[in-house]
Protein backbone atom coordinates (compact mmCIF):
# COMPACT_ATOMS: atom_id res chain seq x y z
CA UNK A 1 0.00 0.00 0.00
CA UNK A 2 1.47 3.06 -0.83
CA UNK A 3 1.15 6.30 1.66
CA UNK A 4 3.23 9.59 2.12
CA UNK A 5 3.79 9.39 5.83
CA UNK A 6 6.98 10.73 8.35
CA UNK A 7 9.97 9.13 8.70
CA UNK A 8 9.43 8.37 12.08
CA UNK A 9 5.95 7.14 11.47
CA UNK A 10 6.95 4.79 9.01
CA UNK A 11 9.70 3.28 11.19
CA UNK A 12 7.24 3.04 13.79
CA UNK A 13 4.83 1.38 11.70
CA UNK A 14 7.56 -1.15 10.74
CA UNK A 15 8.45 -2.31 14.20
CA UNK A 16 4.93 -2.81 15.27
CA UNK A 17 4.85 -5.16 12.05
CA UNK A 18 7.62 -7.13 13.29
CA UNK A 19 5.70 -7.92 16.40
CA UNK A 20 8.27 -7.05 19.12
CA UNK A 21 7.59 -8.52 22.51
CA UNK A 22 9.54 -5.39 24.65
CA UNK A 23 9.94 -1.61 23.08
CA UNK A 24 11.77 0.12 25.84
CA UNK A 25 13.03 4.03 25.27
CA UNK A 26 13.77 7.08 26.56
CA UNK A 27 12.67 9.78 24.54
CA UNK A 28 15.60 12.13 23.18
CA UNK A 29 15.36 14.41 20.25
CA UNK A 30 14.55 13.62 17.08
CA UNK A 31 14.33 9.71 17.76
CA UNK A 32 11.10 11.04 19.91
CA UNK A 33 8.44 10.47 17.25
CA UNK A 34 9.31 6.89 16.76
CA UNK A 35 8.75 6.02 20.53
CA UNK A 36 5.80 8.62 20.68
CA UNK A 37 4.23 6.59 17.92
CA UNK A 38 4.93 3.48 18.86
CA UNK A 39 3.50 4.42 22.46
CA UNK A 40 0.46 5.24 21.00
CA UNK A 41 0.20 2.52 19.03
CA UNK A 42 -0.01 0.48 22.57
CA UNK A 43 -2.18 2.58 24.04
CA UNK A 44 -5.16 2.78 21.08
CA UNK A 45 -4.70 -1.47 21.61
CA UNK A 46 -3.12 -1.79 18.01
CA UNK A 47 -0.14 -3.54 19.77
CA UNK A 48 0.92 -6.65 21.55
CA UNK A 49 3.78 -5.77 22.95
CA UNK A 50 4.89 -4.43 26.00
CA UNK A 51 5.56 -0.64 26.06
CA UNK A 52 8.22 -0.12 29.21
CA UNK A 53 8.98 3.58 29.98
CA UNK A 54 12.66 3.97 31.01
CA UNK A 55 14.17 6.44 33.20
CA UNK A 56 17.21 6.80 31.13
CA UNK A 57 18.93 5.71 27.70
CA UNK A 58 21.13 3.34 29.96
CA UNK A 59 18.04 2.04 31.51
CA UNK A 60 16.37 1.46 28.20
CA UNK A 61 19.50 -0.16 26.98
CA UNK A 62 19.39 -2.82 30.32
CA UNK A 63 15.91 -3.53 29.62
CA UNK A 64 15.84 -4.67 26.31
CA UNK A 65 18.96 -6.63 27.07
CA UNK A 66 17.03 -8.07 29.95
CA UNK A 67 13.61 -8.78 27.25
CA UNK A 68 15.86 -10.47 24.99
CA UNK A 69 17.88 -12.53 27.63
CA UNK A 70 14.51 -13.84 28.91
CA UNK A 71 13.62 -14.97 25.21
CA UNK A 72 11.57 -11.85 24.00
CA UNK A 73 11.95 -9.97 20.62
CA UNK A 74 13.02 -6.40 22.00
CA UNK A 75 13.57 -3.19 19.98
CA UNK A 76 15.03 0.43 21.57
CA UNK A 77 15.62 3.85 20.16
CA UNK A 78 18.05 6.39 20.88
CA UNK A 79 20.10 9.37 19.28
CA UNK A 80 23.30 11.56 20.15
CA UNK A 81 24.23 11.99 23.83
CA UNK A 82 21.40 9.10 24.40
CA UNK A 83 23.74 6.79 22.44
CA UNK A 84 26.33 7.46 24.66
CA UNK A 85 25.11 6.94 27.65
CA UNK A 86 24.25 3.44 26.28
CA UNK A 87 27.40 2.48 25.42
CA UNK A 88 28.28 0.38 28.36
CA UNK A 89 24.89 -1.57 27.77
CA UNK A 90 25.80 -1.67 23.43
CA UNK A 91 29.06 -3.95 24.25
CA UNK A 92 27.76 -6.06 26.53
CA UNK A 93 24.16 -6.74 24.54
CA UNK A 94 26.63 -7.96 21.37
CA UNK A 95 29.01 -10.20 24.17
CA UNK A 96 25.79 -11.32 25.08
CA UNK A 97 24.69 -12.34 21.42
CA UNK A 98 21.61 -10.87 22.21
CA UNK A 99 19.53 -10.11 18.69
CA UNK A 100 18.11 -6.86 19.79
CA UNK A 101 17.09 -4.09 17.41
CA UNK A 102 17.91 -0.19 17.94
CA UNK A 103 16.89 2.38 15.65
CA UNK A 104 19.82 5.35 15.92
CA UNK A 105 18.37 8.66 14.41
CA UNK A 106 22.04 10.27 14.09
CA UNK A 107 22.44 13.58 15.32
CA UNK A 108 25.63 15.43 16.65
CA UNK A 109 26.77 15.01 19.97
CA UNK A 110 28.59 17.67 22.20
CA UNK A 111 29.77 20.25 22.85
CA UNK A 112 28.81 22.13 22.25
CA UNK A 113 25.18 20.67 22.02
CA UNK A 114 23.41 20.51 18.85
CA UNK A 115 20.53 18.85 18.15
CA UNK A 116 21.05 18.54 14.36
CA UNK A 117 22.16 15.95 12.05
CA UNK A 118 25.66 14.04 11.49
CA UNK A 119 26.85 10.29 12.01
CA UNK A 120 29.25 11.35 15.19
CA UNK A 121 27.23 9.42 17.44
CA UNK A 122 26.79 5.91 16.03
CA UNK A 123 30.18 6.05 14.88
CA UNK A 124 31.33 5.84 18.89
CA UNK A 125 30.14 2.37 19.22
CA UNK A 126 31.48 1.43 15.46
CA UNK A 127 33.81 -1.31 17.48
CA UNK A 128 30.73 -2.60 19.70
CA UNK A 129 29.81 -5.89 18.06
CA UNK A 130 26.20 -4.77 16.47
CA UNK A 131 25.57 -4.88 12.41
CA UNK A 132 25.02 -1.72 11.43
CA UNK A 133 22.40 -0.35 8.35
CA UNK A 134 22.33 3.39 7.11
CA UNK A 135 19.03 4.31 5.64
CA UNK A 136 19.08 6.87 2.25
CA UNK A 137 15.38 7.40 2.48
CA UNK A 138 12.45 6.65 4.28
CA UNK A 139 11.56 3.19 2.34
CA UNK A 140 15.33 2.27 2.55
CA UNK A 141 14.63 2.92 6.99
CA UNK A 142 11.34 0.71 6.94
CA UNK A 143 12.91 -2.13 5.00
CA UNK A 144 15.71 -2.18 7.41
CA UNK A 145 14.13 -2.35 10.07
CA UNK A 146 12.31 -5.68 9.09
CA UNK A 147 15.35 -7.00 7.28
CA UNK A 148 17.30 -6.10 11.10
CA UNK A 149 14.92 -8.73 13.34
CA UNK A 150 15.44 -11.46 10.46
CA UNK A 151 19.17 -10.92 10.26
CA UNK A 152 19.33 -10.24 13.94
CA UNK A 153 17.58 -13.36 15.21
CA UNK A 154 19.69 -15.47 12.16
CA UNK A 155 23.04 -14.34 13.18
CA UNK A 156 22.50 -14.44 17.13
CA UNK A 157 24.44 -10.00 16.47
CA UNK A 158 22.37 -7.12 17.21
CA UNK A 159 21.59 -4.87 14.88
CA UNK A 160 21.46 -1.14 14.65
CA UNK A 161 19.44 0.50 11.90
CA UNK A 162 20.82 4.41 11.41
CA UNK A 163 18.89 6.94 9.87
CA UNK A 164 19.67 10.57 9.63
CA UNK A 165 18.01 12.47 12.28
CA UNK A 166 15.12 15.56 10.92
CA UNK A 167 16.31 14.43 7.47
CA UNK A 168 14.66 11.12 7.31
CA UNK A 169 12.96 10.81 10.63
CA UNK A 170 11.15 14.22 10.22
CA UNK A 171 10.31 13.86 6.23
CA UNK A 172 7.45 12.73 4.71
CA UNK A 173 7.93 11.37 1.74
CA UNK A 174 5.67 8.49 -0.29
CA UNK A 175 6.54 4.97 0.63
CA UNK A 176 5.47 1.12 -0.28
CA UNK A 177 3.90 0.00 3.32
CA UNK A 178 3.99 -3.65 3.67
CA UNK A 179 1.03 -6.11 4.32
CA UNK A 180 1.38 -7.62 7.60
CA UNK A 181 0.88 -11.28 5.93
CA UNK A 182 4.18 -10.60 3.95
CA UNK A 183 6.10 -9.37 6.63
CA UNK A 184 4.70 -12.49 8.96
CA UNK A 185 5.79 -14.75 5.99
CA UNK A 186 9.26 -13.40 6.13
CA UNK A 187 9.74 -13.24 10.16
CA UNK A 188 8.47 -15.56 11.55
CA UNK A 189 7.38 -15.44 15.24
CA UNK A 190 10.36 -15.41 17.59
CA UNK A 191 11.48 -18.78 18.95
CA UNK A 192 14.86 -19.02 19.84
CA UNK A 193 16.63 -22.17 20.83
CA UNK A 194 16.80 -23.64 24.09
CA UNK A 195 19.51 -22.58 25.64
CA UNK A 196 19.70 -19.22 24.15
CA UNK A 197 17.93 -17.45 26.89
CA UNK A 198 17.28 -17.56 30.37
CA UNK A 199 14.33 -20.25 32.09
CA UNK A 200 13.12 -20.40 35.74
CA UNK A 201 12.67 -24.68 35.37
CA UNK A 202 15.85 -24.77 33.18
CA UNK A 203 18.51 -22.18 35.28
CA UNK A 204 22.04 -20.92 33.33
CA UNK A 205 23.56 -18.22 33.44
CA UNK A 206 24.53 -15.61 30.56
CA UNK A 207 27.28 -13.10 30.18
CA UNK A 208 29.27 -14.47 33.03
CA UNK A 209 32.62 -13.49 34.06
CA UNK A 210 35.56 -14.97 31.54
CA UNK A 211 38.81 -15.52 32.73
CA UNK A 212 41.90 -14.86 30.08
CA UNK A 213 42.26 -18.43 29.09
CA UNK A 214 38.28 -18.03 27.85
CA UNK A 215 37.60 -14.02 26.73
CA UNK A 216 40.03 -13.59 23.80
CA UNK A 217 38.04 -17.01 22.44
CA UNK A 218 34.58 -15.22 23.14
CA UNK A 219 35.66 -12.05 21.26
CA UNK A 220 37.22 -14.02 18.42
CA UNK A 221 33.84 -16.00 18.26
CA UNK A 222 32.10 -12.89 17.59
CA UNK A 223 34.94 -11.24 15.67
CA UNK A 224 34.38 -13.94 12.75
CA UNK A 225 30.82 -14.54 13.28
CA UNK A 226 30.40 -10.34 12.43
CA UNK A 227 32.82 -10.91 9.47
CA UNK A 228 30.80 -14.34 8.31
CA UNK A 229 27.49 -12.25 9.06
CA UNK A 230 27.83 -11.14 5.59
CA UNK A 231 26.28 -14.16 3.88
CA UNK A 232 23.64 -14.05 5.85
CA UNK A 233 22.76 -10.42 5.50
CA UNK A 234 22.92 -10.82 1.56
CA UNK A 235 20.50 -14.03 1.81
CA UNK A 236 17.90 -12.19 3.28
CA UNK A 237 17.96 -9.30 1.62
CA UNK A 238 17.39 -11.73 -1.76
CA UNK A 239 14.57 -13.43 0.61
CA UNK A 240 13.01 -9.63 1.16
CA UNK A 241 13.35 -9.08 -2.45
CA UNK A 242 11.24 -12.27 -3.58
CA UNK A 243 8.54 -11.20 -0.54
CA UNK A 244 8.59 -7.91 -1.83
CA UNK A 245 9.48 -7.41 -4.80
CA UNK A 246 11.84 -4.05 -4.27
CA UNK A 247 15.73 -3.84 -2.82
CA UNK A 248 18.69 -5.97 -3.93
CA UNK A 249 21.66 -8.15 -2.44
CA UNK A 250 24.03 -6.04 -2.51
CA UNK A 251 26.12 -4.23 0.69
CA UNK A 252 26.73 -1.76 -1.13
CA UNK A 253 25.31 -0.06 -4.38
CA UNK A 254 27.09 1.38 -7.45
CA UNK A 255 25.12 4.81 -9.29
CA UNK A 256 26.57 6.53 -12.16
CA UNK A 257 28.79 5.46 -14.81
CA UNK A 258 29.83 2.15 -14.66
CA UNK A 259 33.92 3.09 -15.90
CA UNK A 260 33.98 6.11 -14.01
CA UNK A 261 37.21 7.38 -12.81
CA UNK A 262 35.80 10.02 -9.94
CA UNK A 263 33.87 7.96 -7.12
CA UNK A 264 32.25 9.28 -3.88
CA UNK A 265 30.92 7.41 -1.47
CA UNK A 266 28.95 7.74 1.28
CA UNK A 267 26.49 6.73 3.67
CA UNK A 268 22.96 7.60 4.11
CA UNK A 269 20.43 10.29 3.19
CA UNK A 270 23.37 12.48 1.44
CA UNK A 271 23.65 9.65 -1.04
CA UNK A 272 20.59 10.92 -2.94
CA UNK A 273 21.95 14.61 -3.21
CA UNK A 274 25.02 12.85 -4.28
CA UNK A 275 23.06 11.38 -6.97
CA UNK A 276 21.62 14.25 -8.42
CA UNK A 277 25.15 15.67 -8.84
CA UNK A 278 26.52 12.64 -9.96
CA UNK A 279 23.37 12.99 -13.22
CA UNK A 280 24.83 16.45 -13.83
CA UNK A 281 28.37 15.70 -14.10
CA UNK A 282 27.59 13.11 -16.27
CA UNK A 283 25.19 14.84 -17.83
CA UNK A 284 28.12 17.54 -19.10
CA UNK A 285 29.97 14.71 -20.66
CA UNK A 286 32.13 13.86 -16.98
CA UNK A 287 31.93 10.77 -15.88
CA UNK A 288 31.12 10.18 -12.13
CA UNK A 289 29.86 7.70 -9.64
CA UNK A 290 28.74 6.73 -6.25
CA UNK A 291 28.79 3.67 -3.89
CA UNK A 292 26.13 4.02 -1.69
CA UNK A 293 27.42 2.03 1.52
CA UNK A 294 24.41 0.20 2.37
CA UNK A 295 25.95 -2.16 5.53
CA UNK A 296 28.81 -0.58 7.34
CA UNK A 297 29.20 -3.44 9.77
CA UNK A 298 30.19 -6.04 8.72
CA UNK A 299 32.48 -3.57 6.86
CA UNK A 300 31.96 -4.61 2.81
CA UNK A 301 35.32 -4.18 1.76
CA UNK A 302 35.67 -6.84 -0.67
CA UNK A 303 32.05 -5.08 -2.06
CA UNK A 304 33.95 -2.12 -2.43
CA UNK A 305 37.11 -3.20 -3.99
CA UNK A 306 34.99 -4.45 -7.18
CA UNK A 307 32.41 -1.74 -7.37
CA UNK A 308 35.82 1.04 -7.61
CA UNK A 309 37.76 -1.69 -10.36
CA UNK A 310 37.94 1.79 -12.52
CA UNK A 311 38.66 4.18 -9.97
CA UNK A 312 41.68 6.91 -9.91
CA UNK A 313 39.69 9.47 -7.29
CA UNK A 314 37.74 8.47 -4.56
CA UNK A 315 36.16 11.05 -2.83
CA UNK A 316 34.52 9.92 0.71
CA UNK A 317 31.73 11.75 2.38
CA UNK A 318 32.36 11.70 5.58
CA UNK A 319 29.47 13.01 8.37
CA UNK A 320 31.70 12.43 11.39
CA UNK A 321 35.59 12.94 11.48
CA UNK A 322 37.82 11.23 14.27
CA UNK A 323 39.12 13.95 15.87
CA UNK A 324 43.05 13.65 15.65
CA UNK A 325 42.61 11.39 12.59
CA UNK A 326 40.13 11.74 9.47
CA UNK A 327 36.73 11.11 8.14
CA UNK A 328 36.09 7.81 9.82
CA UNK A 329 34.26 6.04 6.79
CA UNK A 330 37.30 7.32 4.83
CA UNK A 331 39.25 5.53 7.69
CA UNK A 332 37.39 2.18 6.75
CA UNK A 333 38.04 2.86 2.71
CA UNK A 334 41.41 3.72 2.57
CA UNK A 335 43.08 0.06 3.80
CA UNK A 336 40.39 -1.42 1.74
CA UNK A 337 41.59 0.29 -1.55
CA UNK A 338 45.25 0.68 -0.81
CA UNK A 339 47.36 2.25 -3.13
CA UNK A 340 45.34 1.43 -6.25
CA UNK A 341 43.42 4.70 -6.03
CA UNK A 342 43.59 8.31 -4.49
CA UNK A 343 40.88 8.10 -1.46
CA UNK A 344 40.85 11.89 0.39
CA UNK A 345 38.87 12.62 2.99
CA UNK A 346 35.94 15.09 2.70
CA UNK A 347 34.33 16.02 6.27
CA UNK A 348 30.97 17.97 5.57
CA UNK A 349 26.92 18.47 7.24
CA UNK A 350 28.42 17.76 10.83
CA UNK A 351 25.95 19.71 12.75
CA UNK A 352 23.29 19.94 10.44
CA UNK A 353 24.87 21.81 7.87
CA UNK A 354 23.32 21.97 4.92
CA UNK A 355 25.93 19.83 2.12
CA UNK A 356 24.75 21.11 -1.24
CA UNK A 357 25.25 20.32 -5.17
CA UNK A 358 27.48 22.94 -5.26
CA UNK A 359 29.68 21.81 -2.33
CA UNK A 360 30.41 18.39 -4.17
CA UNK A 361 31.15 20.19 -7.53
CA UNK A 362 33.52 21.25 -5.78
CA UNK A 363 34.35 18.16 -4.04
CA UNK A 364 34.93 16.62 -7.77
CA UNK A 365 37.46 18.97 -8.42
CA UNK A 366 39.65 19.16 -5.79
CA UNK A 367 39.55 15.54 -5.15
CA UNK A 368 41.42 15.22 -8.27
CA UNK A 369 44.21 17.88 -7.25
CA UNK A 370 45.48 14.72 -5.11
CA UNK A 371 46.09 16.19 -1.61
CA UNK A 372 46.73 14.29 1.23
CA UNK A 373 45.00 16.30 3.69
CA UNK A 374 41.14 16.12 4.93
CA UNK A 375 38.97 18.45 4.10
CA UNK A 376 36.22 19.98 5.51
CA UNK A 377 33.50 21.08 3.20
CA UNK A 378 31.44 24.35 4.11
Amino acid sequence: MKVCIEGSNAVARAVNMCRPGVVCAYPITPQTHIVEDLSKFKSNGQAEYEYVRADSEFAAASIVLGASAAGVRAYTATSSQGLLLMTEVVFTIAGMRLPVVMTCANRAVSGPINIWNDQQDVMTVRDGGWIQFFAEDVQDALDQHILAFKIAEQTRIPVIVNMDGFILTHTYEPVDLPDQKLVTQFLPVYAPEEGQFLEVDNPKSLGCFATPEDYIDIREDLYKDLNSSKKIIKQELNNFKKIFGRGNADLVEYYGDPKAKIVFIALGSVVGTIKDTVDQLNAEGKKAAVVKVKVFRPFPGEELRKALVHAQFVAVIDKSVSLGSEGILAQEVRPTVGSKCHVQSFVAGLGGRDITRKQLLGVYKTVQKKQNKTVFVK
